[in-house]
């Protein structure tokens, strides 16, 4: 008989958090028991039908032991409830930035650093849903020449930035991101940090530092895009050993999670848990030089469907 397992899905009725039921249904994951919070409690539809959803409670949170929590939720709320679910024995998968860079905790995507899931204290944390998609991509390519700089330009999407974002691409408003995105685009992703760089243009640095190679030289510009699901990015590559053309599609032929097509739109892939690559070619002005499009829903791969599928390689 399948083992079954209690689930707890903490910030339920964001869009990740959302997206995070769909999948796990869509996913038919083994679930005995399905726990959801939010912050202020209520009912909730699910595709499991109508549940009610806890409040955000330490007391709640012992009277409902669980094995896994996935977390939806900003950092600050997971800082404050990531580690009483990890001391109650669940294992925490968590969708912000709170622990991405926290030495003790791994940071994983199933494709790319599957052993490092093994590795959890308790917490595992998603990574930013652009770092995600692309190293999806580009991991087959790294492991068989050899990744020795990185330039990526990003164009995601306004889920990316929640629901009243999305409300604002709808009205034209300006109320989420300040800005109006109707009809524009805007070249600034979160605060400026560090040397004009923005936070979410340093998250693919770092995270490509930890996930896949400290040695990789990475540059990111990331720009949001009045589209209403699935980031996209451009990626150009420079080897450490020479590659054909062919020899480098062959490595995304064979990489799981990822189909190679001419050139994939958002409309392609949205509502799938892959990654699609497109536009592959020679870079001529750079010695062993590639560049390539790559598309992914940003809350399904780039979030929750990446979240489950560390549930299912745990399991």
């Amino acid at each position: 008989m399948e083992k079954k397992y209690s689930v707890a899905v903490v910030g339920c009725t964001g869009l990740v958090g959302k997206t995070m039921l769909d999948v796990l249904y869509e996913r038919k994951f083994p679930i005995n028991e399905l726990i959801l919070y939010s912050m202020r409690g209520g009912k909730c539809d699910t595709p499991f039908g109508e549940v009610e959803a806890l409040s955000l409670t330490q007391t709640n949170i012992y009277r409902h032991p669980c094995d896994f929590a996935l977390f939806a939720v900003e950092s600050d709320v997971s800082i404050r409830f990531a580690q009483i679910f990890s001391t109650m024995g669940a294992v925490v998968i968590d969708n912000s930035s709170a622990w991405r860079m926290d030495n003790n905790v791994p940071l994983v995507i199933p494709e790319v650093n599957p052993s490092s899931a093994f590795m959890h204290g308790g917490i595992i944390a998603n990574p930013n849903c652009t770092t995600a998609q692309i190293l999806t991509a580009v991991c087959p390519i790294h492991r068989a020449f050899g990744i020795k700089r990185m330039i990526v330009s990003t164009y995601q999407s306004v889920s990316g930035a929640g629901k009243a974002a999305l409300d604002d691409l709808k009205s034209g408003g300006t109320q989420a991101l300040g800005i109006r995105i109707a009809d524009n685009m805007i070249p600034k992703i979160d605060k400026y940090v560090d040397g004009g760089y923005t936070a979410e243009e340093l998250k693919i640095v770092n995270e490509t530092h930890k996930i896949l190679s400290r040695d990789i030289k990475v540059n990111a510009t990331c720009v949001r895009v009045p589209v209403s699901h699935c980031h996209g990015a451009t990626v150009h590559l420079e080897l450490n050993q020479p590659a054909t053309l062919n020899k480098v599609g062959e490595c995304l032929i064979d990489a799981p999670s990822v189909k190679l097509l001419d050139a994939p739109t958002p409309l392609d892939i949205v509502g799938c848990d892959g990654v699609l690559v497109g536009r592959l070619r020679r870079d001529g002005e750079s010695e062993n030089g590639f560049c390539m499009w790559v598309v992914a829903d940003n809350l399904r791969k780039g979030a929750a469907a990446n979240a489950v599928q560390i549930m299912e390689l745990l399991i």
